[in-house]
């Protein structure tokens, strides 16, 4: 307690007042450095900040971070080198030193261990010793004299050591026998008997490497004479040696084949497609003159070939009785093979593809008779002629091949197709040239007609092709159309579709768009007139059909696909389903559309509709729980119970197969049985289509909501009834999938709210505003304020700092100006000094020299 009061007595001054505070810091401030903050009046609880400062404390506290920090910059300015320790585990504390040496060792070694090249599978590690390759140090390659040979470089003779680093002729000790009395030799001597028995050395090496190459060329000649003596013939062996001798390894076997394999030979160029084409069209031009010239009956050649001049002398002998004989030689193999070329009396009875083959493998046609007019003459190497192959082995007969062309080869050319088509310019033109002929036939009608008008041969060819497409198009849907359809050519022309629609992609969208809209047209005509419209032909479906066919069908928007996918989602809801033929048509735009939607997984709320009325068709009218049925279906009506049976016998004798487009065409009547077996193929195929929606739609979160309806409709009425035991594994096998479907979301709940607490009486708050600030103001507005207030200040106090750092640069500037300019002086005047001396020593000089 006293020793507190004697500190306390000794920190303050003497007659000071009582209750002055004393800095502890610095107890005698300067007067001078002490800047004291007056306030206009003092406010009782206010804190008062900064009202003593030290401006030359700070300052100098100021200049000395300044220093540090805006100096070190200035002067490292124009510096960019920057040294960079990339020493591995350099700036780690948790590893130990020697775990550093260790890990660096490591990589160090796996550096060497890296092979430089991939190829060379004997590189070894190399081995050092200070530093040193051992390798290189085990040549030994030290100096030697350029006289001395290479077999004997790396060392060095005893003299010439000696007289180079020994001395040489100061050595007076070293004597040698003989020679005590002699005197010494200097060194000149010594080089000189060097130089002369180094040379000697190397005429004696040499001298022994000519005696050497010439023993070898004898001892080369002495062996090839002996050597023919040496050479003897394998006594034969007999069966029993045969039998013991060993069988020659598998690797010589295969040494030996691989010498006698058959190398790759060069292959040709490939050809581009306008070369093709021109080829293709070539080819065609010159059948299709063939074929004219054997319809005409004229022999080969007549109207190309004049008659080979005869003279007086010739006896008309020039032909050939005999036979020919000559073989051919072939290989099969690598082996020689000896054929028999067959005659042209044996070859009556084979088919034109062997003549054609015989024909091209010869290289030549054969002019001797009017029978080489083989339509596959000139296309064993066509891969499209020999799918033709067997169509034209049934329209040659025999009689074709008879010599000399009769009336029988005439109408057999005449019944060919030509080979080369003019381009239609119109449907019409189009429908005449493939009226009356099968599928292949039609099928190879339009190939030869894009052959015959490919885009490389000529400039409209592009536009010609283009019309082909909508005149193609059509001509499917007149197929479609007839009564019946013909399905199979339809089948077949898609290819050529698909084909045209590849080259020409804008012009084939543009057609196949202008027929969906006529339909669509017609469609809300109808609507408009009769309130409701009917199923569209058997044509429209056809072209929804191929539209899935030629376009991608999985693409967000596509020009074609979208406008495809509107009109079916029209079929299925604006046209009720009055009859069989409608129902099969509904059926079968259900198809196309999960043919349309099979890879983009999108969901078609009319596609779930349409099936749920087609089970509601097939069942009594019964009220139901759990569905409600939608527009076009009724769920009371004339057509409620459309695909209804009740006949047990027709379900008895019902089998499971697949629902014609022909049934969507027919326009006779049907008996009861046929009429019944088509309503359960209807239901069959409807439950197929149920069970594809599950498996395509089984991954969406509402997808046991949108299932809902069809398992109560299957659950309730169609589960229980007798119908035939395909059916009723088929509705189970829905179900099942249906069930094991997992649920992917959880329903929402209401979050639980607080309770609502009861009413209080609270204080009522007044904020008490303080001095100086506006009243009536808003919190907001305060805040504002407040931040205005404070980026002002910031940015005062930012641009007084930059002001500061500037008037530091300038100072150090104009320190390192005034630094320069003083040494720059100190040197001016020491030239001058040392100027003013020479000046005085160059005239006392001259003094000097007058005196005398």
């Amino acid at each position: 307690m006293g020793k507190a009061r004697a500190i306390g007595a000794r920190a303050k001054p003497p007659g000071a007042p009582a209750g002055t505070r004393v800095s502890r810091t610095r107890p005698n401030p300067n007067p001078f450095e002490v800047k004291v903050n007056r306030q206009k009046f003092q406010v009782l609880g206010r804190k008062t900040r900064h009202d003593v400062g030290m401006p030359g404390v700070s300052r100098a506290r100021a200049i000395q971070k300044r220093n540090q920090t805006l100096l070190k910059e200035y002067r490292e300015r124009d510096k960019s080198n920057v040294f960079r320790d990339r020493r591995l585990e350099e700036y780690s504390s948790s590893v130990s030193p020697e775990e550093k040496m260790v890990r660096r060792f490591a990589l160090e070694q796996q550096r060497q261990h890296e092979k430089k090249n991939i190829y060379n599978l004997n590189e070894d590690e190399e081995l050092t010793h200070y530093g040193q390759s051992l390798a290189d140090i085990e040549k030994h390659s030290d100096i030697v004299d350029s006289d001395g040979d290479a077999e004997e470089r790396g060392t060095l003779s005893a003299e010439l050591t000696a007289a180079h680093f020994g001395g040489g002729g100061l050595q007076k000790t070293s004597k040698q026998p003989g020679q005590e009395g002699e005197r010494p030799r200097s060194r000149k001597e010594l080089i000189e008997e060097l130089i002369t028995k180094s040379k000697q050395e190397k005429r004696e090496r040499q001298a022994q490497r000519e005696d050497a190459l010439e023993l070898t060329e004898k001892l080369d000649r002495d062996w090839g004479e002996i050597q023919a003596l040496l050479a003897r013939k394998a006594p034969q062996l007999q069966d029993g040696d045969r039998q013991e001798r060993a069988q020659p390894d598998a690797y010589d076997v295969m040494v030996r084949e691989l010498g006698f394999e058959m190398k790759a030979q060069p292959s040709n160029r490939m050809k581009t497609e306008e070369e093709l084409a021109k080829e293709e069209l070539e080819r065609l031009r010159r059948l299709e003159a063939e074929r004219v010239r054997r319809m005409l009956g004229k022999g080969e050649g007549e109207d190309t070939k004049k008659p080979a001049h005869m003279s007086a002398d010739d006896l008309n002998d020039g032909f050939v009785l005999d036979k020919d004989d000559r073989r051919l030689l072939s290989y099969t193999d690598g082996r020689m093979n000896i054929q028999e070329e067959h005659s042209r009396e044996a070859s009556e009875g084979v088919n034109a593809e062997e003549e054609g083959e015989d024909s091209s493998e010869e290289g030549t046609e054969d002019s001797s008779g009017p029978d080489g007019h083989s339509d596959l003459e000139c296309n064993a190497e066509s891969e499209e002629e020999e799918s033709q192959r067997p169509e034209q082995e049934q329209r040659q007969t025999p009689s074709d091949r008879v010599t000399g062309g009769g009336q029988t080869a005439r109408e057999a050319a005449r019944a060919e197709l030509p080979y080369t088509f003019e381009a239609p310019e119109s449907s019409q033109d189009l429908k005449s040239l493939l009226s009356g002929k099968s599928a292949q036939q039609q099928l190879l009608v339009v190939e030869r007609i894009q052959k015959c008008h490919h885009p490389s041969l000529a400039a409209g060819n592009k536009a010609k092709l283009e019309k082909l497409f909508g005149f193609l198009l059509e001509h499917v849907g007149g197929l479609a159309a007839e009564n019946p359809p013909d399905l199979g050519v339809v089948d077949t022309l898609a290819v050529q579709l698909y084909g045209l629609c590849q080259m020409f992609p804008e012009s084939a969208s543009e057609s196949v768009r202008f027929v969906l809209r006529d339909a669509m047209h017609e469609m809300e005509g109808m609507i408009e007139a009769k309130g409701r419209a009917a199923f569209p032909g058997l044509d429209v479906l056809i072209y929804l059909k191929i539209a899935g066919m030629l376009f991608p069908t999985s693409d967000f928007w596509h020009p074609v696909v979208t406008p495809a996918l509107v009109c079916m989602s029209q079929l299925l809801t604006k046209c009720p389903v009055l009859s069989l033929q409608d129902a099969v048509k509904g059926l079968f735009v259900c198809c196309m559309f999960l043919d349309y939607v099979a890879l983009s997984q999108r969901f078609v709320p009319e596609l779930i509709n349409f099936l749920l009325g087609i089970l509601y068709l097939a069942t009594p009218n019964k009220p139901g729980r759990g569905y409600t049925l939608v527009h076009p279906f009724r769920p009371l009506g004339r057509n409620s119970e459309l695909l209804l049976v009740s006949n047990e016998e027709d379900t008895a004798t019902w089998q499971r197969r697949s629902l014609s487009l022909h049934w969507a065409s027919r326009q006779t009547a049907q008996t009861g049985t046929e009429a019944n077996h088509t309503r359960l193929s209807c239901l069959a195929v409807c439950l197929a289509l149920v069970k594809r929606c599950v498996l395509l739609y089984g991954t969406l979160p509402a997808f046991h909501e949108i299932a809902r309806p069809l398992r109560a409709l299957l659950t309730q009425h169609l589960a229980d009834r007798h119908h035939p035991r395909e059916l009723q594994e088929l509705c189970q096998s829905t179900l099942a999938d249906m069930e094991a479907q997992e649920r992917r979301y959880r329903p929402l709940i209401c979050e639980k709210s607080k309770p609502v607490p009861l009413k209080l009486f609270t204080p009522r708050l007044v904020k008490v505003l303080e001095f100086g600030k506006k009243q009536g103001s808003s919190k907001e507005e305060q805040e504002r304020r407040r931040l205005v207030h404070k980026h002002r200040r910031e940015f005062k106090g930012a641009v007084r700092e930059i002001r500061k750092d500037n008037q530091f640069l300038a100072r150090m500037q104009l320190s390192e100006i005034m630094e320069r300019d003083a040494e720059r002086k100190r040197k001016v005047k020491q030239l001058f000094n040392s100027l003013a001396e020479q000046e005085g020593e160059w005239k006392a000089l001259k003094r000097k020299k007058f005196k005398k």
